[in-house]
């Protein structure tokens, strides 16, 4: 269970990556808008786009989820598309589109943001099962008014 505290300090680490996710879609549209007007860079910077802006949007939703699975669900989006962030950014670095001192630390914040979305999603589930074991294992209290059964 939740206390005050631990509340709050959720809601401002939900309001940190939610600004990390964002700064990422934003440092991806500059990525793309700086690479070259080639097809293949045309192509992969789509693809990179995409899955880039993605990110945020993704957790944006999560952080609405209206359950534990909706949460996970909507975390594994986020995990995917920032794996999949890393993934465009390392192809178009090997393809000679993009130079490694953008590429690199791009790379590195998309590898950080799936780690935390994979932690996240672990946490989220292990959750989901203690309430679930919790659940099963309360007592059901018994009310003063209850009419006596009938024999």
């Amino acid at each position: 269970m939740f206390n005050g505290n631990t509340k709050l300090k959720t809601n401002m680490n939900n309001e940190n990556l939610k600004l990390r996710t964002r700064k990422f879609a934003l440092d991806i549209i500059r990525l793309v808008e700086s690479l070259p007007t080639d097809r293949v860079s045309n192509v992969l910077g789509n693809q990179l786009l995409r899955s880039g802006t993605s990110v945020g949007a993704n957790y944006r939703s999560a952080t609405r989820a209206k359950s534990p699975a909706d949460f996970i669900a909507k975390m594994s989006i986020v995990e995917e598309e920032s794996d999949e962030s890393a993934y465009w950014m390392d192809l178009l670095e090997a393809a000679g589109r993009l130079d490694a001192a953008k590429a690199q630390p791009m790379i590195k914040e998309a590898g950080e943001l799936t780690a935390i979305s994979v932690a996240s999603i672990r946490t989220a589930r292990r959750t989901a099962t203690e309430s679930k074991t919790n659940a099963r294992t309360t007592t059901v209290p018994r009310s003063a008014f209850r009419a006596p059964r009938s024999r």
